[in-house]
């Protein structure tokens, strides 16, 4: 079996650890996550993660103090900041404790993504199988979905996706027959769930509709208020 990249994330804030780890999974990352520094240390020793994701405001041990315990043990792991801080002095505290990349909140989970991809090209090889084994293939209906290539097939044709597409109907398909919360289908995305985002994600519903209409068996249901829910007769 293909190794996955392995992130270790730390991050205090509950909903924010849920949001990410839901994302980069999403993404296909192995994720651990652990809520405060000491819990990081812990998990770092263990899990031997390809990369780090640390807050830096963290109970217990900071995000520096972290850092620092984390090279001492592997002195070339990968390291990220999150940080609400946006100084230049917080942004150079942060190199100097060794962090290869500091992103300051709020950001977007898009960006995030290229900034973990280029540090894990740069510092690790052979980590990405989706790029190297396409077969990531989801079954909707009489259509086929191959996801890393985001296109849709079907007896009708090919249907290619967007990007943001392709990243809504793998959730979809994720949480087959299950309730999908706007608020989390749009923070898992576009890492925002404002009005004008959320008008955006409903001309994506409303794309993805079109694209399976074909098939009677398969919906994508509006619970009123509340989210959606891809229903599939099987």
């Amino acid at each position: 079996m293909e190794k996955l990249p392995h992130i270790l994330l730390v991050e205090d804030d509950p909903n924010l650890c849920m949001l990410l780890q839901d994302y980069l999974e999403l993404l296909k990352y192995k994720i651990s996550v652990a809520a405060d520094g000491e819990q990081g240390l812990l998990s770092f020793k263990t899990e031997q993660p390809d990369l780090c994701i640390l807050d830096v405001m963290m109970p217990k041990m900071d995000g520096y103090m972290l850092a620092t315990q984390i090279r001492m043990k592997n002195p070339t792991i990968p390291i990220i900041f999150l940080t609400a801080k946006s100084q230049k002095i917080d942004r150079l505290k942060g190199f100097q404790h060794g962090c290869d990349d500091y992103i300051t909140k709020p950001f977007s989970t898009e960006e995030l993504n290229l900034r973990i991809r280029a540090i894990l090209r740069r510092c690790v090889h052979n980590l990405f199988p989706e790029e190297d084994n396409p077969e990531d293939i989801l079954k909707i209906g009489i259509f086929v979905f191959d996801v890393p290539n985001m296109v849709l097939k079907s007896d009708s044709g090919i249907q290619s996706l967007t990007q943001k597409e392709a990243n809504l109907l793998k959730l979809l398909c994720l949480n087959k027959n299950k309730l999908l919360t706007r608020d989390h289908a749009l923070k898992t995305i576009w890492g925002d769930n404002d009005y004008f985002i959320g008008r955006s994600m409903d001309v994506f519903i409303t794309r993805l509709r079109k694209y399976l209409k074909d098939d009677p068996n398969v919906n994508i249901a509006n619970v009123h208020g509340t989210g959606f829910k891809l229903e599939v007769i099987e």
